[in-house]
């Protein structure tokens, strides 16, 4: 994962002419933190897992990134999508640089307990290098916002009444309205733009979801009400389709009694792999990554493809997307908006003013807006794919604010 976001980096990097010495600048995080975790199990015995947390650049603010517990986290995958949080958080125009850690745990293998005592011990090895103003976690895959609130209180003990230390918390314990269902909002909200951009709306379209956790569930139900036909849907276990549209709300209510979407009785059932080349206008991959490969690019058949999850697309997938006309939508852009209500709740933490849900929709309806039409404006301007005009407007701002900041004449070209 990490050989392959340094790839989209290179590519925006040539479009701007950028040295190899800066390129390496650019992409070094600015620390890496590996810490062991010995905890006490349910039965006595000890407990061994390893914590990470990488932090890729602050030149434009705090970091920011979320932690996720799975048996896959390492400190590659943490870099990566530490590297990508930093061109993520530019591209939205939030203040903040990019960080991601997490934990070598299987949060199903654990009890609530056990996971309490492993994220207490994690908080207690970093907390000297998390903060509101210095790096402010998330959630992430297995993670939630119940874990957010026990960073928080963990934190705390250290450093006093510090709700900014995470977002991504219980509404009743200083969390954002908005926040849950934020991604996915995000996802709808630059389809649509797209969808503009080609005179058609979300009622003009079909789409398929691969994954329906946080993120594809809250979206398939937000583009379902705005008129979209979401046609099939797969998670880790299974998928069901019906050419007419699914009943996304019933959907969702089986999809949370059962943990997952196989044997919903509104559909067809189907081999979950299937979903990524099923025959959509849109297909929405919103689990995790390298699910789109040279293996299966050229069999995809929807015309547009938005990223709901992180680094879906291998660059040999993406190179074939091109190749064929097919829109992708980059995650750094499409699932912004989790970041950005998670700013929302920064802010309000630091100000200690609860916004409306009237307003914190509003705010990001309108980052959302701005971000796509400034990628989509540099994609035109260097004529590029979406992607790659992200990542140019991504370096070009974290540049600028690394000249603002120290003198690194290398970069006077990247000013926007």
């Amino acid at each position: 994962m990490l050989e392959e976001s340094h790839v989209y980096f290179h590519n925006a990097a040539d479009v701007l002419g950028i040295s190899a010495k800066l390129r390496e600048i650019l992409l070094a995080p600015f620390r890496v933190v590996k810490v062991a975790l010995v905890t006490e199990g349910d039965d006595g015995k000890l407990q061994h897992h390893q914590g990470y947390r990488v932090q890729h650049n602050r030149a434009r603010g705090p970091m920011k990134g979320g932690l996720r517990y799975h048996p896959t986290v390492d400190e590659d995958e943490a870099t990566a999508l530490a590297n990508l949080m930093t061109w993520k958080t530019a591209v939205v125009n939030v203040p903040y640089g990019g960080a991601k850690g997490g934990i070598n745990c299987d949060p199903t293998q654990l009890s609530e307990r056990e996971l309490d005592t492993i994220t207490r011990a994690f908080v207690g090895q970093i907390q000297n290098v998390i903060g509101p103003t210095l790096d402010i976690p998330a959630p992430d895959v297995n993670t939630n916002a119940k874990v957010m609130g026990w960073i928080m209180d963990e934190y705390s003990k250290f450093a006093g009444f510090s709700p900014g230390v995470v977002t991504g918390k219980p509404i009743h314990l200083f969390g954002s309205e908005g926040r849950e269902e934020a991604t996915g909002r995000g996802v709808m909200i630059v389809l649509q733009e797209a969808l503009a951009e080609q005179k058609k709306t979300l009622a003009d379209i079909t789409v398929a979801f691969q994954g329906f956790g946080n993120v594809g569930s809250f979206a398939a139900q937000l583009m379902a009400a705005e008129g979209a036909k979401v046609v099939a849907v797969g998670d880790h276990l299974g998928g069901v389709a019906n050419a007419d549209g699914l009943d996304v709300e019933a959907l969702v209510l089986w999809a949370r009694q059962h943990r997952t979407v196989k044997g919903f009785p509104g559909g067809d059932a189907f081999d979950s792999q299937d979903v990524l080349t099923w025959q959509a206008d849109v297909l929405i991959p919103a689990a995790l990554g390298d699910v789109l490969t040279k293996d299966n690019a050229n069999d995809v058949r929807a015309k547009i493809i938005v990223e709901a999850a992180n680094a879906p697309t291998t660059p040999e997938a993406d190179a074939i997307f091109k190749q064929r006309g097919i829109l992708v939508i980059p995650d750094i852009l499409a699932n912004a908006g989790g970041v950005t209500v998670s700013y929302f709740e920064w802010a309000q933490n630091i100000q200690q003013f609860r916004w409306e849900l009237d307003r914190i929709r509003t705010e990001l309806t309108q980052y959302m807006r701005k971000a796509y039409h400034s990628v989509a404006e540099m994609a035109q301007k260097h004529d590029v794919d979406l992607r790659t005009a992200a990542f140019v407007l991504a370096i070009q701002r974290v540049g600028q604010a690394a000249l603002s900041r120290r003198c690194y004449t290398e970069v006077n070209h990247l000013s926007l």
